[in-house]
């Protein structure tokens, strides 16, 4: 539900940009996909990160971001992709045209973009392992925190 809420408003944010750059600022259509589509990436990943996802793995912003936006932008190629192929290989031009090549484009991205978010950016945290498992695990997980605190101590002094 809150992935169709927050991608619901990426679409809107989407539509509406793309509308704009095409038709008041006259852009060509596949700039004005590249316009909306960046803009509306910006937009989910707010609402992706801080709401739908915020209680998934964060240790690693940087990797994050770095995939959100590799998927974003493939799922931006096959959108601009489909929309090329109506506009300039089958010749449908008209402004309802596009937006309907935008669509089907838009969808197949979407579900690209669900399963590769869901599986390999915003990854869930791991679930608590049995009893006689769990003191391996509390022993691992302490030397975990351990190898990670010295990072830190690490890093830490050499930004001094």
């Amino acid at each position: 539900m809150k992935f169709g809420i927050v991608g619901l408003s990426g679409v809107v944010v989407n539509f509406a940009v793309f509308w704009v750059c095409l038709n008041g600022l006259g852009l060509a259509s596949l700039r004005s996909n590249v316009v909306a589509t960046v803009i509306a990436i910006a937009t989910n990943y707010l609402g992706y990160r801080y709401w739908l996802y915020r209680d998934r793995d964060a240790a690693s912003r940087k990797r994050e971001i770095t995939l959100f936006l590799v998927y974003s932008g493939i799922g931006m190629l096959i959108e601009t992709g489909v929309l090329g192929f109506v506009r300039y290989v089958l010749g449908l031009d008209s402004t309802y045209e596009q937006l309907g090549a935008k669509v089907v484009g838009l969808a197949i991205a979407t579900v690209f973009r669900f399963i590769s978010y869901r599986t390999w950016v915003f990854k869930a945290l791991p679930e608590p392992a049995d009893e006689p498992a769990a003191a391996t695990s509390g022993q691992e997980l302490a030397a975990q925190a351990e190898l990670m605190l010295a990072a830190e101590q690490i890093r830490y002094a050499k930004a001094e």
